[in-house]
């Protein structure tokens, strides 16, 4: 028994001492926490007072989780714009400080996926997990940190391809009025990055979410999903949400960028992010300026847009294109977020009410659609091909206004009107079916070299679908000399030609028949 007490109280002595050399060294280190109280809501917003470390956009969170960002940083209060719902967030309650600004996951696991600005999955499958996170705000690229805009982005558009060519690290605004074809552009060019190594981005900021759900159908369809991230701010989601939206979208573009890949980011739109800002700022009392927007609005958008680039090969030289979408009201590009994002972006790509109605789809308006960067994004096949194409297009549309009015046009002027008819029946094309550059440059050919004149116009269709089918023909090594050499050879111009006459010899024939009994 005594052996048994003995080796019991030395136990107990052990662990006595163990206890006393962790009290000794145990020091008490003071963590200070700055608590706020909220003392009102409203759409989207909250009013704090206390907090007086807050620096500006430093996140806060709330007691029931949500998190918000400071806008208004006022010496007796702070105005709060809230991030998600903030149904729950009732005046009285505790708010504090969390010491980071926001930021949001970025890396390969957000590829095919459907999230929220926060990086929240709305497409039903597991949270997205990965360690490197990134501010949503960051500096733009500095001018020595850029390399020219000089290698194509092909949109899969002949109207576009040829005539407003876009390239890597260019910002091209797409610009009309509601319902004439803006988005279906840029969905056509992300579908068309299919097996081309970029990686797509589609920001949808403030739109319904059955346009969004058909977006993102389409993507499935196409197989687009694999190299997309698609980010949603619904028209039902906070201001605040929508707000930060594309600042998000873009980290996580930057991500690609920053690993030397090239990226494609389309926010659609700008028109609702101005406004989602312009309800912030009325709310939190920002005098109001030129048609109730806030004066940093062009800030707001500049500083979104000249992220966008081409890195030098010092970092990496990936690329960030971006195709911005606003909207227009009755066609007027003179107001004012319109007239902001074309002094912003790289050129505009306009869309006319007008050719939407009457069935000339995509109703891109040649005449007020420019590319900045032009000829120096485009490939030197297309160049030598559809380099007069746009002259002799405006051309026809001024000739065609003086056709309607029934005034006798001499015959050079009728060849040009018949063979303005061609180009703009060849520069339509359906949604969601991107053309092949074999194929663009084979249309784009016969076009040139007036292989269509004979052809009637209700025959064009089908003489278009057999230019396609017969650029299929051409070798692997001429189609590598598309994308590769200075301009196309005369021997690959000869190959071409004879594919295409040979593929319109039926259609001609048939036009001559039709001459002849009318003779």
């Amino acid at each position: 028994m005594s052996a048994s007490s003995d080796h019991l109280q030395d136990a107990i002595d052990l662990a006595l001492r163990q206890i006393g050399q962790s009290c000794d060294s145990y020091h008490a280190h003071l963590k200070t926490r700055e608590i706020g109280i909220v003392t009102s809501v409203s759409t989207g917003i909250a009013t704090v007072v206390g907090l007086p470390g807050l620096g500006f956009e430093e996140l806060v969170k709330f007691a029931d989780g949500s998190l918000g960002i400071p806008f208004n940083v006022d010496e007796d209060e702070i105005g709060v714009v809230l991030l998600g719902n903030y149904w729950n967030i009732k005046t009285g309650e505790q708010v504090e400080r969390t010491g980071r600004i926001m930021d949001v996951v970025a890396g390969n696991q957000l590829l095919g996926r459907v999230i929220n600005p926060l990086g929240e999955p709305l497409d039903g499958r597991e949270a997205i997990s990965s360690t490197d996170r990134r501010p949503i705000e960051r500096p733009a690229p500095s001018i020595m940190d850029r390399a020219p805009v000089a290698v194509p982005l092909q949109t899969g558009l002949k109207v576009v391809d040829a005539l407003i060519p876009l390239g890597k690290g260019q910002r091209e605004l797409i610009i009309g009025d509601r319902q004439t074809g803006k988005t279906a552009i840029a969905i056509d060019t992300i579908l068309n990055q299919k097996d081309k190594n970029v990686v797509c981005i589609y920001c949808a900021i403030g739109q319904r979410a059955s346009a969004v759900a058909k977006a993102i159908a389409v993507f499935k369809e196409k197989g687009a999903m694999d190299y997309t991230v698609v980010v949603v701010a619904e028209g039902s989601d906070t201001p605040g949400l929508t707000y930060i939206a594309p600042y998000a979208a873009t980290s996580m573009a930057e991500f690609f960028m920053d690993a030397g890949r090239d990226v494609l980011i389309v926010y659609d739109d700008l028109t609702q992010h101005a406004r989602a800002y312009r309800e912030l700022s009325l709310l939190l009392r920002r005098p109001p300026g030129r048609e109730a927007f806030p004066g940093d609005i062009f800030y707001i958008h500049s500083r979104l847009l000249e992220r966008s680039t081409h890195l030098s090969k010092e970092r990496g030289g990936g690329s960030l294109t971006a195709l911005p979408i606003i909207e227009t009201e009755a066609q007027d590009i003179s107001a004012y977020i319109p007239t902001n994002l074309i002094s912003i972006t790289d050129g505009q790509i306009y869309l006319s009410p007008v050719l939407f109605e009457l069935g000339l789809l995509p109703a891109v308006d040649v005449a007020k659609s420019v590319s900045r960067v032009g000829g120096a994004a485009q490939y030197p096949s297309y160049r030598s091909i559809a380099g007069d194409l746009k002259l002799a297009f405006a051309q026809f549309e001024e000739l065609e206004n003086f056709a309607k009015f029934g005034a006798r046009l001499d015959e050079k002027t009728k060849q040009i009107v018949e063979h303005g008819q061609r180009i703009r029946f060849c520069l339509k094309q359906p949604e969601f079916q991107p053309v092949s550059v074999p194929a663009q440059i084979m249309v784009l050919l016969a076009l040139t070299e007036r292989l269509f004149d004979d052809i009637p116009i209700e025959k064009m269709k089908l003489a278009e679908q057999s230019v396609e089918e017969a650029a299929k023909k051409i070798s692997t090594e001429i189609r590598a000399r598309f994308t590769t050499a200075n301009k196309i050879s005369s021997d690959d111009r000869s190959l071409m030609l004879n594919l295409a006459k040979q593929s319109l010899s039926k259609y001609k024939a048939t036009a001559n028949v039709a001459e002849k009994k009318n003779e």
